[in-house]
């Protein structure tokens, strides 16, 4: 990727599913591979955490200044999650595209909507589907981060986000790690060279046909 032409405009992908769907494994090998691809950092009016770090995990704020950038339309998205803020701030987002760098969301098809009414022409929206619910609790009771009734929480809540699947602009199923990874980059990739998003084809199209033949 480091021999692109330029200029052009970057893309924001964004990457949706039901929690235990592999959505954020699928992420980090996408951003590992692809040096050019960077992952949006919210903010939040939560308490840091023992581990994170401010600005790389999150921006975090006060709830105060988080409402100043809602009244500010300042958000591309934005929500309340178990009593706290989170959003996804629209200015580092702005400069990101116009200077020909991709974004990546990990974020729920919530988001996703949001961030499509905003950006329609940018968002790419990516939604992940498990090959079954019951394969979705194995993967939950395996990784053991969840007590049982927020597994059994976290299935319930698959079916209300599976049902948004169709409003994006592509779906695939994760029953298979390296085939679903091949599938995102190949919609990373061509993503990437749609004609409208590499502003310098005018100027290469212009100097091919001013060459003497």
């Amino acid at each position: 990727m480091s021999n692109e032409r330029t200029p052009r405009r970057g893309v924001l992908l964004i990457v949706a599913s039901p929690s235990g769907a592999g959505k954020t494994s699928l992420c980090r090998r996408l951003m590992a591979d692809h040096g050019g691809l960077e992952l949006s950092v919210s903010m939040t009016t939560r308490a840091i955490r023992p581990g994170e770090v401010a600005d790389r995990d999150y921006h975090f704020v006060s709830p105060e200044e988080f409402q100043r950038l809602i009244d500010a339309d300042a958000f591309l998205e934005w929500a309340d999650v178990h009593g706290a803020r989170y959003g996804s701030p629209r200015g580092p987002i702005d400069r990101a595209l116009a200077e020909g760098r991709d974004v990546l969301f990990d974020i729920d098809w919530q988001g996703a909507a949001q961030i499509a009414s905003k950006c329609p022409q940018d968002a790419v929206r990516v939604f992940i589907l498990p090959p079954s619910l019951e394969e979705l609790r194995r993967r939950l009771v395996t990784r053991s981060q969840d007590a049982p009734e927020v597994i059994e929480r976290r299935i319930r809540n698959a079916k209300g986000e599976i049902e948004h699947c169709r409003a994006f602009d592509y779906v695939f199923v994760n029953d298979d790690f390296d085939r679903s990874y091949a599938e995102l980059a190949h919609i990373y990739h061509a993503e990437r060279s749609r004609t409208f998003r590499n502003t310098w084809v005018d100027g290469y199209r212009a100097a091919l046909l001013a060459e003497a033949v």
